[in-house]
């Protein structure tokens, strides 16, 4: 049976190697920890079908690779995200601190209006915090970023994350911020979004005041 939803949004995971990016999607799409998880190569692909505020949203997401020698690759992916997780690990201060050039290229590379996420990922190591809740968010304001702790080993914040992000994609799409019929947006229509506009479209054609031939 064909897939039926209303939206299309590609996502983005960036952020520094070893931060947790590749076990964050996988819990999100398999619902389970990855404990044989390595740095990824290049690019992973996940999708998932999810419901946002009544609207039936297909995510397509892209976890890049955080080593520096594959920047020149993963960069070609920002193209038209419409949304992005950026993610550094709670016990690592060098991933928090390199999360500032991470956003500079979300902001420069994909789309203007890209919706991005901060994830503070490891939470579950409470010990070995390298990072304060406090300074974090303090970034995330600083940066006009949503901000969010999860864990992607416990499960605990992976899945609000990700619809999080879409929520307010949606938001800027009913506002006319986003638009998915614009080029390079990272949006698209679904089949089931499409049918409606079409339907509403021979709806608005029938009842057209220049097809009324009344009074000839």
């Amino acid at each position: 049976m064909s897939e039926s939803y209303d939206y299309l949004f590609k996502f983005l995971i960036i952020g520094s190697a070893g931060s947790g990016k590749s076990c964050l999607l996988h819990h999100f799409i398999e619902n389970k920890f990855k404990e044989d998880s390595s740095h990824t190569i290049g690019v992973e692909f996940g999708s998932r079908i999810v419901n946002v505020g009544g609207s039936v949203v297909k995510l397509q997401i892209w976890d890049t690779a955080g080593q520096d020698r594959f920047r020149s690759v993963t960069r070609s992916y920002y193209r038209g995200a419409a949304g992005a997780l950026l993610v550094y690990d709670t016990t690592s201060r060098d991933s928090f601190n390199a999360l500032s050039a991470w956003l500079n290229d979300a902001r420069t590379l994909a789309s203007p209006n890209i919706v991005i996420l901060l994830v503070g990922n490891k939470r579950d190591l409470e010990e070995a915090r390298a990072v304060t809740f406090l300074e974090a968010s303090n970034f995330a304001q600083e940066n006009e970023l949503i901000f969010l702790e999860t864990s992607a080993k416990t499960g605990d914040n992976v899945e609000e994350a990700f619809l999080r992000c879409s929520k307010s994609i949606l938001a800027k799409i009913e506002t006319g911020e986003l638009d998915p019929e614009r080029t390079g947006s990272g949006i698209q229509y679904g089949d089931a979004a499409l049918r409606n506009i079409q339907l509403k479209q021979r709806n608005s054609s029938r009842t057209s005041p220049s097809d009324c031939r009344c009074g000839l």
